[in-house]
């Protein structure tokens, strides 16, 4: 208890230290070349951001690239040989100060200043269901309450520059919620070009064999969410598994596998060693589009992930075990799920396996018109192109 105390009377002395740092490196000559990307934290190779960094690198912009990553999640940028900097290590100080750019796809630390030269690329991660920041009316993650954390979500959204959108639905939710009133760039999220570009066989059998697949048998990728007051600490959220992996296994386990996709704030490792051979959990270092790529149906509750994979026109599975707690209770819903939901909302996972079922027989079938409408009203902007439209009117603007 008493290094906890000291920890927390240390912890502002050295957020106080490291603003002073960073300002004062900030009066370095700019790199105009320089480019500073995260992913999540530092935690992924993944997203917007990754997306944008290979189209600069592929099509030859005249500029200097780095990574700002975990030293834990290091590896993976290492055997790709993509060029990194720790995360918060004294060279990320000065890197960070002297950027042209940072693109991340999430909140940076309230403490670090953006120094007048840089201009923050703000991408996002995903098209909302669940209530975001000024929206809410209460918050329950650990560590805040609902007057701070919308207080600083609406400090850090003053820095962006830019903030990318996937479509109009989400560009004035961001507007609101986030009290955003720079430069919002609606063009469709640049990750997912490359499930309109490389949505082919060839390119689906690469990826299972890089991931130990097997390529004769079809993928279910669960992808859930976290749940704001399941937590052990304050950016670490507990996850117990609801579904049936035995029921599944018995039933569809000659035919499909189980890919897990865990949200990146969720703390669990689960011990799979009993379903070895049909449940892959992919959660750490993998861009969860190689999982959409190669899966045939995604089950998921109330993530974001359900709009991006809409883009393949597969069958989608909302398994909502908690569907009125988590709606009336933790977030709140911008839209009735059960009306303009794509697939079907199930609660059990019978109903779940019910579900891939009736995929597997009948196809869209009843839920056809409704995957078309939700396909033209949330990913019409994209079709493989996104990642053009963001570099033009960023990158190329402002080097004018």
């Amino acid at each position: 208890m008493k290094k906890l105390l000291r920890m927390l009377k240390i912890y502002p002395l050295m957020k106080a230290f490291s603003r002073l740092l960073f300002v004062a490196l900030g009066r370095f000559p700019a790199n105009k070349r320089l480019v500073i990307f995260e992913s999540f934290s530092g935690k992924q190779y993944s997203c917007n951001p990754r997306a944008i960094y290979e189209y600069l690198l592929e099509h030859d912009y005249d500029l200097d690239m780095i990574w700002s990553v975990e030293e834990s999640h290091a590896e993976s940028f290492r055997k790709r040989g993509i060029p990194t900097v720790r995360r918060f290590s004294l060279r990320w100080f000065y890197l960070m100060a002297r950027a042209r750019y940072w693109v991340t796809n999430s909140r940076m630390s309230l403490w670090i200043p953006k120094p007048s030269h840089t201009v923050y690329v703000q991408t996002w991660h995903g098209t909302p269901l669940k209530k975001l920041a000024g929206d809410m009316e209460e918050v329950y993650m650990p560590g805040t309450n609902t007057l701070s954390y919308k207080d600083n979500f609406y400090k850090e959204a003053a820095k962006w520059d830019y903030l990318i959108s996937p479509n109009r639905y989400s560009s004035e939710i961001f507007e609101r919620a986030f009290g955003f009133k720079k430069n919002m760039v609606e063009s469709g999220y640049p990750r997912n070009d490359r499930l309109h570009l490389e949505n082919h066989q060839e390119k689906i059998d690469a990826l299972k064999v890089e991931y130990s697949i097997p390529t004769e048998k079809k993928v279910v990728l669960y992808a859930p969410t976290w749940r704001d007051d399941e937590f052990y600490q304050p950016g670490k959220y507990k996850h117990e598994l609801k579904l049936d992996l035995d029921l599944l296994r018995r039933e569809i386990g000659e035919e499909y596998v189980i890919v897990l996709r865990m949200h990146y704030l969720i703390a669990e490792q689960f011990d799979l060693s009993l379903y070895e051979g049909f449940v892959f959990d992919l959660s750490l270092g993998v861009d969860v589009n190689d999982l959409y790529l190669i899966s045939d149906v995604l089950i998921t509750d109330y993530s974001s992930v359900f709009f991006d994979y809409a883009n393949l026109r597969r069958p989608i599975i909302f398994f909502a075990y908690d569907l009125a707690s988590y709606r009336d209770k933790l977030r709140g819903f911008y839209f009735d799920l059960e009306e303009e939901a794509p697939g079907p909302v199930v609660t059990t996972s019978e109903e779940v396996l019910h579900a891939i079922q009736t995929f597997e027989n009948e196809g869209f079938g009843v839920f056809e018109e409704k995957y078309n409408d939700f396909y033209n009203t949330y990913c019409y902007l994209e079709g493989g192109s996104a990642t053009k439209k963001v570099v033009d009117q960023i990158f190329v603007s402002e080097a004018k």
